[in-house]
């Protein structure tokens, strides 16, 4: 029998790569709580160091062209924005500030440690210590990890790839000018090059934010006038590629002096749409299939990733360069440590909400390299200096990230008293998830019967049923946050945000159309962000009781100036 060739072949390969995947998962779910990328990991390198041939290249394109893009922007459309803001001092300092001090302080004692010259050590930090969003979003959601520390590493893990490639570039150029002219590093690394490094930085960052706003803007504009669902998922779909290339690629290559980072312009589009394009731009059912869609996505394109590199994984070379992994991955860690228990503890003096400490610990154990660091070192060209040792280095120190640190996470956090999703919470999101569906199912029973589509016998059927349902969801939901008074207290600040923002935008629509002049409503948006502020840290400005107020708006004492008389003042009932 002739052996299969092109697409043919490709489909085995591909179908060989899910059948492995199927069987882990049948083991994953057959032993109980185990990471499933994690055992997809083991497995690939099972398959490597049995000698299995699986014939799809990892390449540096498939990983940063192929792979990221959806996981980017599924990770960064599931991430509540609000908390993101929240947050946005600590990722912002990390993944900028710490991410550079982290290299400088790697590559100097990669330096010593390694032997590789200067360029050359730090070109290595550069690559390995960007924390990866493939591998923490993956983590993080099997674990159930606390929402905040979630934001906090997935959010930092989400920036600093686009500054890590860009310091990347920049290193990778003078490791070659140095290499190819002979110069000496002093004379390379002066204060023009680093201010122009730290340009590019700037550029990047801000240049790849602003692809990303406008591309998502375009998107959700079209969103907002539509309502058919599988139309809105290939345009999410578009939006997250497109995104992507259009800094990364079409923009960068034709201005030619600049570099826009993909990464950061497809966590902007993502943020846009999985929050404001959720809330004003999809209807019910276009919400549940596009992020169904983005859910599914995900899995596969993390089943593929994980398998690849565990199977790709250079097993000769990394035993050969064993004595260098293991002096890296000390080192690795370290350096991590090094630069965040001080940043965290310093942006902690001001901000309202310090990042504990005990988040601290798992911020540095939880930064963990795969796919990125594994992106960029498949890039180097062939006769790059310290290659194969390079190779061998990044897929070690991302094997024991992904393994060692992965598997001890979640006991880590056990240790830590660090609480993962209780069972009381799963029940919650259980019975909030289904009354959302039941509420979806009423409203597209309403539409269809309205459109003639549902006879009305057939009408009164689809009504009774979810709507005795719908009864017996809100005893259930009722009950549990009874018995579990914090579940209660998170919806109410979780529906105090929301509902705040939407008074937000209603006084700004009130402001665009003149029905509020600017003064009066900005003075009333004042109140509002302070309303918001104290809701961010856990107060809420609503009471249970019924003769209080839980906020004393100034627009009370305005009307009590001018002598009209209120029901309540000052946060108690009037003596009529």
């Amino acid at each position: 029998m002739v052996a299969e060739t092109g697409i043919a072949a490709e489909l085995i390969d591909l179908l060989s790569v899910f059948i492995i995947a199927a069987g882990v998962g049948v083991f994953v779910a057959k032993i109980g709580r185990f990471p499933y990328t994690i055992a997809l990991l083991l497995a690939g390198l099972a398959v490597s160091i049995l000698g299995i041939t699986i014939d799809i290249e990892l390449s540096h394109d498939l990983i940063l062209l192929v792979f990221l893009p959806p996981l980017l922007f599924e990770g960064a459309a599931t991430t509540d924005l609000e908390h993101f803001r929240t947050n946005l001092s600590h990722i912002l300092v990390l993944a900028v500030v710490g991410l550079i001090t982290a290299i400088f302080l790697l590559g100097v004692a990669g330096h010593y440690a390694f032997g590789f010259p200067l360029l050359v050590s730090l070109l290595f930090a550069a690559m390995i210590l960007p924390t990866d969003p493939v591998s923490v979003l993956a983590l993080f959601e099997e674990l159930g990890a606390p929402e905040r520390l979630s934001v906090l590493v997935e959010g930092e893990s989400l920036v600093n790839d686009g500054v890590g490639v860009v310091i990347f570039s920049t290193l990778f150029a003078l490791v070659i000018e140095s290499t190819e002219a002979g110069t000496d590093l002093a004379e390379l690394v002066t204060l023009e090059t680093i201010a122009a490094a730290s340009a590019d930085i700037v550029v990047a960052s801000a240049g790849g934010a602003v692809v990303g706003l406008v591309a998502g803007l375009a998107v959700y504009q079209v969103m907002y006038r539509l309502d058919e669902h599988m139309t809105e998922i290939v345009l999410t779909l578009v939006l997250a590629y497109g995104s992507f290339l259009l800094a990364e690629h079409t923009l960068s290559d034709a201005i030619g002096d600049f570099y826009f980072s993909g990464v950061i312009a497809t966590v902007t589009a993502g943020l846009l749409i999985g929050n404001r394009g959720a809330e004003h731009a999809m209807s019910a059912q276009t919400k549940i299939s596009v992020f169904n869609t983005w859910d599914t996505a995900a899995f596969l394109v993390n089943t593929l990733i994980f398998l690849l590199i565990g199977a790709k994984t250079p097993i000769h070379q990394v035993l050969t360069h064993g004595r260098l992994i293991l002096l890296a991955i000390p080192l690795v860690v370290l350096a991590r440590a090094a630069v965040v228990y001080p940043i965290a503890n310093i942006v902690n003096r001001f901000v309202n909400r310090p990042v504990p400490f005990d988040y601290q610990h798992i911020m540095v154990w939880g930064g963990l390299h795969g796919s990125i660091p594994i992106a960029l070192v498949l890039g180097l060209p062939p006769n790059f200096p310290h290659l194969e040792e390079l190779r061998a280095m990044v897929f070690g120190v991302a094997a024991f990230s992904l393994v060692v640190q992965g598997l001890t996470m979640g006991n880590v956090m056990g240790a830590l008293d660090i609480v993962t999703r209780s069972d009381a919470e799963e029940l919650y999101e259980l019975l909030v998830g289904r009354a959302r569906a039941v509420d979806a199912a009423l409203e597209s029973a309403d539409r269809l019967h309205e459109a003639g589509e549902l006879s009305a016998s057939v009408y009164e059927d689809f009504r009774g049923e979810y709507e005795r349902e719908k009864e017996d969801l809100n005893e259930a939901i009722a009950q549990l946050l009874e018995n579990n008074p914090e579940l209660r207290r998170e919806e109410l600040l979780v529906g105090e945000r929301r509902v705040l923002k939407q008074e937000k935008s209603a006084l700004m629509d009130a402001m665009r159309n003149g029905t509020v002049s600017d003064d009066v409503g900005h003075r009333l948006i004042e109140e509002i962000d302070l309303k918001i502020d104290r809701v961010q840290s856990g107060d809420s400005t609503v009471t249970d009781r019924p003769d209080q107020e839980g906020y004393e708006e100034f627009w009370r004492s305005q009307a009590q100036e001018y002598g009209l008389e209120l029901p309540f003042e000052s946060g108690k009932p009037s003596d009529d």
